[in-house]
């Protein structure tokens, strides 16, 4: 007797694909917009079904939320390995930061506006991508106190005073603010940064 074989979909296929099709929609109108409902109709599911992967509409707003700022995360670690000074490491990933969110902005509106709700609302993603990006600086920070480029005695505390002191040219809406108001954010962010490692620096 011949025998039938069956193929079965790897969970962790449709659960990407789940995402995939979220994240598009994400992208186009906007996660408020986007209902379980959808998602499950362009996967070819039902949305019991999807709740099968995901607990919650929340769960899959998480993940898509983690994905989009992994764009971010990535482009501190590239700039993290190389081997320039630490000021100059730090300078080119805050401003590359700065850039990356304001052209995220002006480029994906639907994206801009997810990560924004995500901060104001202290999801979890993003509590743990601030950390992640804090924790980037604090390494650079650390490098240019053993290279004698900056003079520290808490490399930790001087990466949260950075975050802190970054914070208008890093939030969401804060970029947005600026914007809307003319207000020249690439000056703005080089007298920041000029403050930021004069305050880092060799003391007197």
């Amino acid at each position: 007797m011949k025998q039938i074989t069956r193929t079965r979909t790897d969970p962790e296929e449709t659960r990407s694909r789940i995402l995939e099709v979220a994240e598009n929609f994400f992208r186009s109108i906007g996660y408020q917009k986007t209902s379980v409902a959808d998602i499950a109709a362009e996967v070819g599911m039902s949305p019991a079904n999807v709740y099968r992967f995901f607990p919650s509409k929340g769960a899959i707003n998480e993940c898509i939320c983690g994905r989009i700022v992994e764009e971010v995360a990535a482009i501190a670690f590239s700039i993290a390995r190389t081997n320039a000074p630490a000021p100059e490491k730090l300078s080119r990933l805050l401003t590359s930061i700065h850039e990356h969110n304001k052209a995220t902005l002006i480029k994906e509106k639907r994206t801009h506006e997810m990560v924004a709700v995500a901060m104001q609302e202290n999801w979890s993603i993003i509590k743990a991508h601030i950390e992640r990006m804090t924790t980037i600086m604090e390494g650079i920070i650390r490098e240019g106190v053993e290279a004698g480029d900056f003079d520290v005695d808490d490399p930790a505390e001087a990466a949260r005073c950075v975050k802190t002191a970054f914070v208008p040219f890093f939030h969401p809406l804060l970029i947005e603010h600026c914007i809307q108001h003319g207000e020249d954010t690439e000056q703005g962010l080089r007298e920041q940064l000029r403050f930021i490692l004069k305050a880092l620096g060799k003391r007197a």
